[in-house]
């Protein structure tokens, strides 16, 4: 067991160093300006920003490697972020911290597929499952440890940039001394809507809704918190125990979804979301306690959807196709997740107050649940025989085309071959 990961141990390091730096700066950023008095749109530009980033990272990165190399790409994608962040920091301005947090997006992208490429190639079908799993809980534990790292000190200066910038900066030290050989290209994807549509309507919609309601909380959660009066380690928490609990409650959760209609376990969760999200409008709790607790519901809820989505899509594609099916859906939770920190941030400012932030996730909740409802009616279930495996994802934000690819399961890896698999993606 322990020399199956020898082989991928820098690989592991370099992802935890990526993502422990992106959750602290991910959350510092909203917390600091808030407290410089920033609006709640113009924080909620923040998220639109890094999922414009990332998007794009997601696309053009792989012809980055192509053209230098791995070892080249990692090393300026991690040098970009801890400059992009350093920037943060002596540029206390909405107009700089915009773009910065897009170039933060694109490098963070890039890197984290530069990681998954190279996981993705020493691993075999018989341990790829294992691998993946580790990954996982590695990345977990890392972005947690980042988000609560912030309730060890002052949010008010420059400590937690500097921190975040030189864990970037140490990101590429496990990768460039690595002795392991160059993996295959990266994972490209192009998003065909009319194909994935005709895979799966409910697929394509929920993981919209999904993006939005998701990519909603993860920019102003800590803006949420900080405006209803809770302390540094009280945000911290609220961030993180979502994440948590998102990641426990995808064990029953698929273990259900795997025996019944995958729709009617999404329509639960939503069900579940949406009570959590009408609690936080209704009650306006103040309470830390109850706060908590009702984010831990809804965290439970919101990052179980997309593991669940994903698996329903699969369900539908045919033999050898599930990374294509997996990469475009991503996208579009991409670009769900651009149209939702600004929608949210609207509504925070101009009407609802920090409510707002839930507001926007009830309106997304309702949403799926009407159409998957419609489908539902229009549309039989898959049959028990026909489904594949529910995978677990433990941050959604840091999923990537690479994610799809190293989650293959090993039928899909012996049906189609993992670098025969990432070709095709790319004329998908």
């Amino acid at each position: 067991m322990v020399r199956q990961f020898l082989p991928v141990t820098a690989l592991l390091l370099g992802s935890a160093l990526l993502l422990f730096a992106g959750g602290l700066n991910g959350l510092i950023l909203p917390v600091r300006g808030s407290a410089e008095g920033f609006s709640a749109y113009a924080l909620g530009l923040l998220g639109t920003g890094w999922a414009v980033g990332y998007v794009l990272g997601c696309v053009f990165a792989p012809r980055l490697v192509g053209a230098v190399g791995h070892i080249r790409t990692f090393g300026v994608m991690c040098a970009f972020a801890a400059v992009a962040v350093l920037l943060q920091a002596l540029l206390v301005e909405m107009w700089a911290w915009i773009p910065t947090r897009a170039i933060a997006g694109f490098c963070f992208a890039g890197a984290a597929m530069i990681v998954e490429s190279w996981l993705n190639d020493r691993a075999q079908p018989s341990t790829r499952g294992k691998i993946f799993g580790v990954y996982t809980m590695v990345n977990l534990a890392a972005v947690t440890a980042g988000q609560m790292a912030i309730s060890l000190g002052d949010a008010s200066g420059f400590v937690f940039f500097a921190i975040a910038a030189i864990v970037y900066a140490l990101a590429l030290v496990p990768t460039a001394l690595s002795t392991q050989a160059t993996p295959a290209p990266l994972t490209s994807v192009k998003l065909n809507l009319p194909a994935l549509w005709r895979n799966s309507p409910v697929a394509v919609v929920a993981v919209f809704l999904v993006g939005v309601s998701n990519a909603s909380f993860g920019a102003l959660a800590a803006v949420y918190a900080d405006r209803i009066g809770l302390n540094l380690t009280a945000i911290a928490l609220f961030a993180s125990i979502p994440v948590l609990a998102g990641a426990a409650a995808q064990i029953p959760i698929g273990f259900a979804s795997d025996r019944m209609d995958r729709r009617v376990v999404l329509i639960a969760v939503a069900l579940a979301a949406l009570a959590a999200d009408l609690a936080f409008v209704l009650l306006a709790p103040e309470d830390r306690m109850v706060n908590l607790a009702l984010v831990g519901l809804f965290g439970a809820a919101i990052f179980s959807m997309y593991p669940i989505i994903v698996a329903h899509a699969n369900d539908h594609a045919p033999p050898g196709t599930s990374i294509q099916v997996s990469g475009g859906l991503l996208m579009v939770f991409g670009l769900g997740s651009i149209v939702g920190p600004l929608a949210a941030g609207f509504l925070m400012t101009d009407y609802f107050g920090p409510r707002g932030l839930f507001v926007a996730t009830v309106i997304s909740h309702a949403a799926l649940i009407a159409f998957t409802l419609y489908r539902i009616y229009r549309s039989p279930a898959v049959a028990s025989s026909a489904k594949g495996n529910f995978r677990i994802f433990g941050s959604t934000r840091a999923a990537t085309p690479e994610t799809a690819a190293l989650a293959e399961g090993d039928d899909e890896a012996e049906f189609l071959g993992a670098a025969q698999a990432r070709a095709d993606i790319v004329r998908a």
